[in-house]
């Protein structure tokens, strides 16, 4: 078969076969995917948006959106917003700044989406984090304490336990 995709009746969508054009077309959109991704985890504070990120490596904003999807598990918007509530988190565990400036300080504009964002992805408001944060980390490195403090995607954070 000389088509660079075929089907077959379990699997809707096309699957790219092993010829040698294709896998490195293949390499090609990885590699112009961790620009993309790059460019997010640089530029987090500043206003993104999806059609500006797919201008910048010549792919559709449709196309970009579903090959970063099958590449890292989430949307570019998504990979944004968590890039966002990690450094969030991380200023709000000092405790210097109000739950506003932290909002404005990682690129969020609206402070009701920055609040309920991080609420999905953390289990508590930003508020209460920024209350009780600092002190379940304390006396841990701060390479630690960033994993064991890392939001978790698709709103699977448990609440945090009050005690």
């Amino acid at each position: 078969m000389s088509m660079a995709t075929k089907t077959d009746t379990h699997s809707p969508a096309p699957r790219i076969t092993d010829s040698a054009p294709a896998k490195a077309q293949h390499l090609r959109d990885l590699a112009l995917l961790r620009r993309v991704r790059d460019r997010i985890d640089r530029e987090y504070a500043h206003p993104l948006d999806v059609e500006a990120l797919a201008r910048a490596v010549n792919m559709s904003a449709g196309h970009l959106s579903r090959q970063f999807r099958l590449a890292y598990g989430e949307s570019p918007y998504s990979y944004l917003m968590t890039r966002r509530i990690e450094r969030a988190m991380a200023l709000l565990r000092r405790g210097d700044l109000s739950v506003t400036e932290v909002c404005f300080a990682v690129g969020c504009s609206s402070l009701g989406t920055f609040s309920t964002r991080f609420t999905e992805l953390v289990g508590v408001s930003p508020s209460a984090y920024r209350r009780d944060g600092a002190r379940s980390t304390e006396g841990m490195l701060p390479c630690i304490a960033q994993q064991v403090t890392r939001p978790i995607r698709n709103r699977e954070a448990p609440p945090l336990n009050r005690t």
